[in-house]
């Protein structure tokens, strides 16, 4: 394989070449004079061959160097058409969102029509799930998951925290003699996540219940789910009590379809974080999503 000269020799020699002037070179690629000099004096070097002469206040090509400048030139243009055209491939289509369903449901839905509102030109497709995408190889543009906020090789932005509150329906709370300590858990179905199967320290009844010392109530009992968006709608149901992540419930306790019998809540470790990869990180689509989010979400970081 033929060795190539070095990228920011030629970048310089075809800014100089097409001034005619270092000094113009340099304030085009905002550097200094003596950069450019330097950078050409490399490529010479390489080539083993002089491109300008040196004049008293100018600078001309020589034979070598003007058969050498249209070709840069053109293969330079080249590249930019590359890049415009994949960047321009990639901004084609959808926004394409992958997050888990709770989470769209209950947060994003309600708010994608302040982003359709400043990105009208901007499709959007959903994608709900909890799987770990390949943004490489599959067709997603971002993600929103909750964890650690460590992925290897992508681009990771943090969103919020939250915690876990107790909350029922309305009915639930008015059935028996009602939910007056917490001891009268014991007469109700504690709703239950599975994420300790995936995070063993994740908050949990056994938890909430030794924070408020109700050591009466079967903290194991009740019914168990697999997904929070089920546990959600279980709770909305009247099927009993589940500890919810606030950010999630207290838009339903504000809207009066869910209430939070005690203050109590458990802070979770893990946290909300936008994903995507080095290359879908540039493009103009996830770029507006991105600033968008992050505007949307200022009120919980704040908070």
């Amino acid at each position: 394989m033929i060795k190539l000269p070095p990228l920011k020799s030629l970048h310089a020699f075809e800014a100089a070449g097409r001034h005619l002037s270092f000094t113009e070179a340099a304030r085009e690629l905002n550097v200094t004079p003596g950069a450019i000099s330097q950078q050409i004096r490399i490529l010479e070097e390489f080539l083993e061959i002089k491109l300008f002469k040196r004049m008293n206040r100018a600078i001309v090509l020589t034979e070598a160097g003007q058969i050498f400048l249209p070709m840069i030139s053109a293969g330079f243009e080249q590249i930019i058409e590359a890049v415009t055209q994949v960047r321009q491939k990639l901004n084609d289509g959808p926004l394409t969102i992958t997050s888990a369903p709770s989470f769209v449901s209950k947060w994003l839905i309600p708010r994608l029509a302040s982003f359709k509102t400043q990105y009208p030109h901007i499709d959007v497709r959903i994608d709900t799930s909890d799987r770990l995408v390949d943004f490489t190889h599959e067709d997603i543009d971002v993600g929103i998951r909750f964890g650690n906020g460590e992925y290897p090789e992508l681009e990771t932005l943090f969103l919020f925290s939250f915690d876990l509150i107790p909350v029922c329906s309305p009915a639930l709370l008015k059935q028996g003699g009602g939910l007056q300590e917490v001891s009268d858990l014991k007469n109700f179905t504690l709703l239950h996540s599975n994420y300790d199967e995936v995070d063993p320290g994740w908050p949990d009844w056994a938890m909430w219940l030794k924070v408020v010392g109700a050591d009466d109530v079967d903290p194991g009992h009740g019914i168990y789910f697999n997904q929070s968006d089920l546990l959600f709608q279980a709770a909305m149901d009247g099927q009993g009590v589940a500890l919810l992540a606030n950010v999630m419930a207290e838009p339903e306790i504000a809207a009066g379809n869910l209430v939070q019998p005690f203050s109590v809540r458990l802070p979770v470790k893990l946290n909300y974080h936008l994903v995507t990869s080095p290359q879908k990180a540039r493009v103009e689509k996830v770029i507006a999503f991105r600033e968008w989010i992050i505007a949307e979400s200022a009120y919980l970081r704040e908070s």
